[in-house]
């Protein structure tokens, strides 16, 4: 079971952020991504053969880290699981089902799917897809916390409540189900929350703002190392 030590070691903060980069890197897995070869390659006439047309790769080389055969390759990939030229809910949780199919994952994929589907339409484009990507594997610190922030934050508002934090914890708990239960059997969702609070409220007003967020885990050793774990992937 996936991350059982840091559960136990490092808190559930940790493991939240790690998840995060972790579950992308199944998705492409799924979608095949992982390794890339040199006759993957694609050319931009193929582009066009799929009803999403995705805005032109040197946009998209100058708002990403990746490269421009990087992005042939990844689009390949993402058109063949997905020739419609987006990914919808139903989907995103049917992956991650596969990732954890000991729970259930489909609140926190829905949790996840929000986080990816920038303009809220109710689809990941690739250019959604390619843009959280580049944050998760490839972008600073800050940019990554950011993104973080932004899956807790769900109604945007700028600030994380603790009964946004209580969704998601829960919705971890439930993706986990049989791999957390015998090690958290003492403690709570609520309980997690609270210490979650303690740490990263500074000034104690019951929430918590993205500067809050951000001073907090970059002064926390364990979410510094768990951030650089992923950054050589693709």
């Amino acid at each position: 079971c996936l991350g059982l030590t840091m559960w136990e070691t490092e808190g559930l903060q940790t493991f939240g952020i790690v998840l995060i980069v972790c579950a992308s890197l199944k998705l492409l897995h799924l979608l095949g991504l992982i390794s890339f070869s040199e006759d993957s390659v694609e050319d931009e006439l193929e582009l066009s053969a799929v009803r999403h047309r995705p805005e032109a790769l040197e946009q998209l080389e100058a708002q990403t880290r990746f490269s421009r055969k990087e992005l042939q390759i990844l689009y390949r990939g993402f058109k063949n699981e997905c020739p419609s030229g987006v990914v919808n809910e139903d989907t995103f949780k049917e992956i991650y089902s596969q990732f954890f199919p000991q729970g259930d994952a489909s609140t926190y994929a829905h949790f996840l799917f929000n986080a990816f589907d920038t303009d809220h339409n109710g689809s990941i484009s690739f250019e959604d897809f390619v843009m959280g990507l580049s944050i998760l594997l490839r972008g600073s610190v800050q940019e990554k916390l950011n993104w973080a922030f932004n899956l807790y934050d769900m109604n945007k508002d700028g600030y994380i409540t603790k009964e946004e934090m209580l969704d998601i914890i829960k919705s971890i708990y439930d993706m986990m189900g049989k791999c957390t239960y015998p090690i958290l059997k003492e403690e709570t969702p609520r309980q997690h929350v609270e210490i979650f609070f303690q740490k990263m409220d500074k000034n104690r007003d019951g929430v918590v703002t993205i500067d809050e967020f951000i001073d907090c885990c970059q002064n926390d050793e364990n979410i510094m190392r768990s951030m650089q774990l992923f950054e050589n992937v693709i």
